[in-house]
């Protein structure tokens, strides 16, 4: 009884303290698989970042984006992590950033390494450098092939809630 007693305790410590299990699961996407999320036309402001566990500037920006999901999970905007690291390291490097950083925003990876055949679908100024996201609404666009704050990404989305 005593052994049960302290799992348990184990147990509410860790959901209070906001430890989770590392059960999620990251759906891997070819470019044509991926591609309706670029095309959704509904009242919803979609915010897609294009990143890479190997980027620097998109390790950087990273919360600040998990911080623009939790502040909208209310409302209509809907954030979409673009993962382009390799499949290879979806275990061993994606899962395990994601799980040490606690985000919560849904994770696609996108396995196409023909890059040059869907660049310029994302959008036609892109040249494929990381980080980059494309935010719309409808038929709305707005891309950024920089790395982006909070204030940034916040204030995009008020252009397409408050115009």
């Amino acid at each position: 009884m005593k052994r049960s007693g302290i799992i348990c305790f184990i147990l509410f410590l860790c959901i209070v303290s906001g430890v989770e299990a590392q059960d999620r699961s990251v759906p891997v996407l070819n470019f044509s698989e991926f591609e309706k999320h670029l095309n959704f036309n509904s009242d919803t402001v979609y915010v897609i970042n294009f990143w890479a566990t190997w980027c620097g500037p998109c390790r950087r920006e990273l919360p600040e984006f998990e911080k623009i999901h939790l502040t909208y999970s209310d409302e209509k905007v809907k954030v979409l992590l673009v993962s382009l690291d390799f499949p290879s390291q979806l275990e061993k490097g994606l899962m395990t950033y994601l799980n040490n950083n606690r985000f919560t925003a849904e994770v696609i990876l996108l396995n196409d390494p023909d890059s040059n055949a869907w660049i310029d679908k994302v959008d036609p100024t892109w040249t494929g450098s990381l980080p980059a996201t494309l935010i719309y609404k409808g038929p709305n666009r707005k891309f950024y092939d920089k790395e982006l704050t909070y204030q940034d990404i916040d204030n995009s989305i008020h252009s397409f809630t408050n115009p």
